[in-house]
C-alpha cells in the first residue's frame, strides 16, 4: 500500500471550508492508503509562538481531526515534536542544500517581506524541513495546496541530491496529491469566493446554534430575481452552493424552482440553509467538546501516533547514517 504523510498547521478552529475541503478528504485516504498525519508544531516556530501556547494549539487541532473522522487506529496522528528523528533528518538535508536556491523560494521571499524582522534561518530552511517531515517516512504521496507546490519540489529536490550524492536509490520523490475530485470549495458568507479566516466570513465548526444561524441570516444577498429562469449573481450562487452541499436534493429542488419563477424569499432560503447547516456541525461540534475535555485521551493518542511515526522515521534514519558513513 502506498504511503501518504501530511501535515496540520497548527492553527485549530476548524470552519466549514477545511471541513469539506482537505479535513474529509483525510478521512476518506485513511482508508485507501498508509497514511501518517502529524500537526506541524516545529514549523509554528518561525513566528515564535508563546511557550503555553504550542502544547494548547495542538491539542485543539487534535481535537477537531478527531471529531471530523480521522481514525488513528486507520492513520497514526502524531506531534511533529514528538518524532526527534526528523532533526536529524534536517540537518543532513540542510547540508546538501544551497543558500540560493532556498532563498529563491517564493514562499520565503512572501514571508521575509511580511516580517522583515524576524527573517530567521528556520523560516529560510522550512522546505528542508518539510522535506525531512516526507522523507523520514518514504512517503509516495503527499496532499497539498497551491501554495506548497515550490516546496514539494525541493522535497523532490532533497530527495534526488541525496541518492545522486551516495549513488543510491534510496528515497523515492514523493508526488503532489491533489483533492480536486472531492474537495468542495466552499463560498464565503460575505459574498466572496471563498471561506476563510483572514476574511473573517467563516463558519466554524466550534460554532454554536444560534451563532450559526446569526451568521447566515446575515448573509450578503441582492434584490431577488427580476426575470423568469434568469442566471443567478455569484452572492446568490454561493448561497445555493450551501444549498447543494447540507440540503437534500428536494429542497435545492424547491428553490431553484423558486428562484426561476420569482418567488423566492431570501429570509426562507437562508433559515432552510441555516437549519441543515446546524444539522451538520452540531455533531462535531459535540465531538470536538468529548475530545477537548478528555486531554489525556488527546495524548495517549499523540503519545502513540508518535510511536509509530519514530520507528518508520528510524528505520530510515539507520539507513541513512549507513548510506552517509556514520555508526547506526
Amino acid at each position: 500500500m502506498e504511503k501518504v504523510v501530511s501535515g496540520i498547521r497548527p492553527t485549530g478552529n476548524l470552519h466549514l471550508g477545511n471541513y469539506f475541503g482537505a479535513v474529509r478528504s483525510f478521512v476518506a485516504m485513511q482508508d485507501k492508503y498508509q497514511c501518517m498525519f502529524f500537526i506541524a508544531d516545529w514549523h509554528s516556530l518561525t513566528t515564535h509562538p508563546k511557550p503555553e501556547d504550542i502544547q494548547q494549539s495542538a491539542r485543539t487541532i487534535l481535537a477537531e481531526y478527531l471529531a471530523c473522522g480521522l481514525d488513528p487506529k486507520k492513520a497514526p496522528i502524531y506531534v511533529q515534536s514528538d518524532v526527534r528523528e526528523t532533526i536529524e533528518l534536517y540537518l543532513y538535508l540542510n547540508m546538501n542544500m544551497y543558500l540560493g536556491e532556498l532563498e529563491r523560494v517564493t514562499t520565503f521571499k512572501e514571508k521575509a517581506r511580511q516580517q522583515p524582522d524576524n527573517v530567521n534561518a528556520g523560516l529560510l530552511t522550512y522546505p528542508t524541513l518539510m522535506a525531512a517531515d516526507i522523507l523520514q517516512h518514504r512517503a509516495n504521496w503527499v496532499p497539498v495546496g497551491k501554495d506548497q507546490e515550490q516546496n514539494m519540489e525541493m522535497a523532490r529536490k532533497c530527495a534526488r541530491r541525496f541518492n545522486n550524492i551516495y549513488g543510491v536509490e534510496f528515497f523515492p520523490e514523493p508526488q503532489n496529491f491533489y483533492f480536486s475530485d472531492q474537495a468542495v470549495k466552499i463560498p464565503g458568507l460575505d459574498g466572496s469566493g471563498k471561506m476563510g479566516k483572514s476574511e473573517g466570513n467563516c463558519i466554524y465548526l466550534r460554532d454554536d446554534d444560534k451563532t450559526i444561524t446569526k451568521k447566515v441570516m446575515r448573509a450578503v444577498t441582492d434584490n431577488g430575481p427580476q426575470e423568469p429562469n434568469s442566471q443567478r449573481p455569484d452572492v446568490i450562487e454561493n448561497l445555493f452552493t450551501f444549498l447543494r452541499i447540507v440540503s437534500t436534493p428536494d429542497t435545492y429542488q424547491y428553490f431553484d424552482e423558486k428562484w426561476n419563477d420569482c418567488t423566492l424569499r431570501y429570509g426562507d432560503l437562508k433559515k432552510q440553509i441555516a437549519a441543515d447547516l446546524v444539522a451538520v456541525v452540531a455533531p462535531i461540534r459535540e465531538k470536538i467538546e468529548y475530545y477537548s475535555a478528555n486531554t489525556e485521551l488527546l495524548d495517549q493518542i499523540a503519545r502513540e501516533g508518535a510511536e509509530v511515526a519514530r520507528e518508520s522515521a528510524r528505520a530510515t534514519l539507520n539507513e541513512v547514517r549507513r548510506i552517509i558513513g556514520f555508526r547506526v
